[in-house]
């Protein structure tokens, strides 16, 4: 008999798109949950046709919440659902009629994610992508060098980072919900995720030197003189070097016969 994957006996009602929810999904499903993804049927998720290669693909699930047979189908299986997560814009489930204090009602043992690009507050009803929660949540501020402006780093940091964020956020609320017999509400904000991811480049400590403040042009956000972490080319290939001390600047050679590097330089 096969071993049961750790959420072999998780249901998840999946509404998301784009790549900030179902990268949350995906990892729900990687763990053995039983993810039924709902799209637009005119055409899926909007996330399909920005990432295949392959025109016309469809998906499994097709379903219509505003047509009174959709919204009866979708209303039957929230009670049977352990998890439902949507990252539509702000506001728009509800619109559809299927916020939180309604699927509750539906399914007390629910627990009921959002993923949205803000948290409570002016922008709040902003949507958001990728790029603007890195820019808003300081990630293009600590990329780059002093002769660049800030750039956006390649990883989605602020789509699969804030995903990954509320996934962790759910297994805690199932967790929890062993103990209490009830479900809860997660709303995960992009903003939100991004700070936390660089929460370590935003330290004191790591301010410019010179009175510069966090937010102008850096390297991993160390000062651009000293630049203690940093990329040089030898030959064909790149080296990253990192100084433990920063007042010593690296040089590119052979090691002396017989030395071998030990402890803080090697």
């Amino acid at each position: 008999m096969s071993q049961k994957t750790a959420l072999d006996d998780v249901k998840v009602l999946d509404l998301t798109q784009f790549e900030a929810g179902t990268s949350c999904t995906e990892a729900l499903a990687w763990l053995g949950a039983d993810v039924i993804k709902v799209e637009n049927p005119r055409g899926g998720d909007q996330g399909r046709g920005a990432s295949t290669n392959q025109p016309g693909v469809d998906s499994h699930y097709f379903m219509l919440l505003n047509a009174p047979r959709g919204r009866e189908i979708f209303t039957e299986m929230l009670k049977k659902a352990d998890v439902m997560i949507e990252n539509f814009a702000p506001g728009a489930i509800e619109r559809l009629g299927f916020g939180y204090d309604v699927a509750q009602q539906i399914n007390p043992r629910l627990i009921y994610a959002q993923v949205k690009g803000f948290g409570e507050g002016p922008y709040e009803n902003y949507v958001s992508f990728d790029m603007i929660a890195q820019s808003v949540g300081g990630a293009l501020s600590l990329t780059g060098t002093t002769e660049t402006e800030p750039l956006k780093p390649g990883p989605t940091i602020g789509d699969t980072g804030t995903g990954l964020h509320c996934a962790i956020g759910i297994l805690a609320a199932l967790h929890q919900r062993e103990r209490t017999g009830r479900g809860q509400h997660i709303k995960v904000a992009m903003q939100d995720a991004v700070i936390n991811f660089s929460r370590i480049a935003f330290a004191p400590g790591r301010q410019r030197q010179g009175g510069g403040a966090l937010g102008q042009p850096q390297c991993a956000g160390h000062d651009g003189s000293e630049r203690p972490l940093q990329v040089q080319r030898r030959r064909s290939q790149r080296l990253l070097l990192h100084l433990y001390d920063s007042r010593r600047q690296p040089t590119l050679g052979p090691p002396a016969e017989g030395h071998r590097p030990r402890g803080p330089d090697r």
